[in-house]
């Protein structure tokens, strides 16, 4: 009878050290708003994100950067973790006044630009302004005319998520970590969602969710100007089209950056990847800025 009662204690006893020795499930959180992410050393490198994004879909990439160039990726006006955008329309030059800013408050009077999508157009606006050593932009957006068949179909696109985000906002936390929320997500970012970390997708979710001047930019962006010929471009640049990009088909929205594009531009059809490829392949991404990046300099580095 005492040989059984201990035998029975001894396996309670195994049994909760068994269940103290699990670590319990972690709860998801909401990511933390970021400003700006500011690393590295190096060359002066500005990374620029899309519209309704934020400098998280840059951290991968900026990590494997910051041992060759000083990377500064800041959010935009308007956006989750930026500025407020004042007005009823905030257009591409009112964006890129303020990167400007930013950028004579860290003393960078010139620098390389990657941009993607909305942070590609800006890019364009800011090497005009002479603010670019090389630009490379990756699935930019702005490749329309003012007015036209493509720009109304961007506007309607993006004015069909107002009562998504309407929802997913009542939603909270549930829609920002529910696994199956997050792969809908990607459809429209990515081309292989695994590929995409489950705290990418939150940050991108959340500052979709969180995007203020989400409508004033719309509007600002369809009322104009469009992009000046491209072929005035006097900054070395690099094309890199995202080969199933969903946002912005290259068939229709890239025309103008294929046949505009000074000829010693590069233009690049990256495999395998959707409108933000530095979600899915920061690797690749990073290394085809950093080849553009130290080729003006007439040198190789490995990234």
């Amino acid at each position: 009878m005492t040989m059984s009662s201990d035998t029975s204690k001894s396996k309670a006893d195994a049994k909760r050290a068994t269940s103290a020795s699990v670590p319990a499930k972690p709860e998801p959180t909401r990511p933390q708003v970021l400003k700006a992410l500011h690393v590295g050393s190096g060359d002066p490198l500005l990374l620029l994100h899309g519209f309704m994004l934020s400098p998280h879909c840059w951290e991968q990439t900026a990590a494997r950067l910051s041992s060759q160039c000083e990377v500064f990726a800041p959010a935009f006006a308007g956006h989750w973790g930026g500025e407020p955008a004042d007005g009823w329309s905030v257009d591409i030059h009112a964006l890129a006044d303020r990167i400007e800013d930013q950028l004579d408050e860290l003393g960078w009077r010139t620098c390389h630009i990657a941009g993607n999508s909305l942070g590609g157009w800006v890019g364009v606006e800011l090497a005009r302004r002479g603010r670019a050593r090389t630009l490379t932009l990756i699935a930019p957006a702005g490749g329309w005319h003012i007015p036209s068949l493509a720009q109304l179909r961007t506007c309607l696109k993006f004015l069909s998520l107002v009562p998504v985000i309407q929802i997913g906002k009542r939603l909270g936390g549930f829609a920002i970590n529910n696994p199956v929320i997050q792969r809908l997500a990607l459809l429209p970012l990515s081309k292989n969602a695994a590929a995409v970390s489950r705290r990418d997708t939150a940050a991108a979710i959340t500052a979709t969710l969180n995007c203020p001047a989400m409508l004033s930019i719309i509007v600002g962006t369809a009322r104009g100007p469009e992009q000046e010929d491209l072929s005035t471009l006097q900054t070395p640049v690099r094309l890199l089209l995202s080969e199933y990009d969903r946002v912005i088909p290259n068939r229709a929205y890239a025309r103008r950056y294929l046949k505009e594009l000074p000829d010693s531009a590069d233009r690049i059809v990256v495999h395998g990847v959707g409108h933000v490829p530095m979600l899915e392949a920061p690797d690749r991404i990073a290394t085809l800025i950093a080849e553009h990046v130290y080729a003006s300099r007439n040198r190789l580095r490995a990234v």
